[in-house]
């Protein structure tokens, strides 16, 4: 399938695998946007916090530092942090009920809401100022939409909020990225969370964060997945941004046929 250039434009905030220069050199479409490149992972994960401003950034698995948004020409200096100083305390989702479900969608879709239905809706374990929940939702054309939730307000990284059904898909890929946000949710705790499509030889997604080998069952339905996670910093470092989350794709016999350290796309 061709890629329309328009997906291979990058977001300027946080970035996962993407060299400075390249990441230097294309323009921002959307405060979250990702850009579709090759590799077994379609469009790599984007740290937006609220309104679209970087809550923080992670170092990549390959480095001890993380650089501010460059967004606005400002580039910040980079910070020395420690990602995997944590303890993931909950990776459990709750289900949100169909009548705030829909709230959520007409807040954050606008006019756009009624040709959507969710296909996953969730609590995240630890309720953050501007987030508590996720929802994915499918049009009839088989394109997403993802919106976080406050109670039963919805909103989107993505100027406009379906921006995410730019995102194409192409021959041979397993996974495809939408977004993947984190943000602090009181004094020494951090809440991640995200979402993405899989293709039909997938039957499990878990994620695993960090070094920690540990993984983490992500919420499946409709070919979308959704993952949250509480995480306590063990830590007083107050840069500390959380570590970064790795998708793992299984196929029914259990075979591990997608794993994110692996990909080179983000193995820097």
């Amino acid at each position: 399938m061709k890629i329309d250039p328009e997906d291979n434009r990058a977001s300027l905030h946080r970035r996962w695998g993407v060299p400075l220069a390249v990441a230097a050199g294309v323009a921002a479409v959307s405060v979250a946007a990702v850009a579709a490149f090759g590799g077994a992972g379609d469009a790599e994960p984007v740290l937006a916090g609220p309104a679209g401003n970087p809550t923080g950034a992670t170092a990549s698995p390959s480095t001890g530092t993380t650089s501010g948004s460059t967004s606005g020409g400002t580039d910040k200096a980079p910070v020395t942090t420690a990602p995997d100083a944590f303890t993931v305390t909950s990776g459990k989702t709750t289900p949100i009920d169909a009548g705030t479900v829909t709230k959520i969608l007409s807040s954050c879709l606008g006019a756009d809401a009624s040709r959507y239905h969710s296909v996953v809706a969730v609590r995240t374990p630890l309720a953050s100022k501007d987030w508590d929940g996720v929802v994915v939702a499918v049009d009839s054309a088989g394109q997403y939409v993802q919106c976080e939730s406050k109670g039963n307000k919805g909103n989107s990284p993505d100027s406009p909020p379906t921006f995410i059904n730019n995102r194409l898909w192409g021959t041979g890929h397993t996974i495809a990225y939408f977004d993947s946000l984190g943000t602090v949710a009181g004094k020494g705790k951090y809440l991640m969370l995200g979402a993405g499509h899989y293709a039909s030889n997938v039957s499990k997604v878990a994620i695993s964060y960090g070094d920690d080998p540990k993984q983490y069952p992500a919420v499946m339905a409709g070919g979308a997945f959704v993952y949250s996670a509480a995480l306590s910093a063990d830590t007083s470092d107050p840069h500390f941004t959380g570590p970064n989350p790795y998708v793992h794709a299984y196929d029914a016999s259990g075979k591990e046929i997608y794993n994110q350290k692996e990909d080179p796309q983000f193995a820097g």
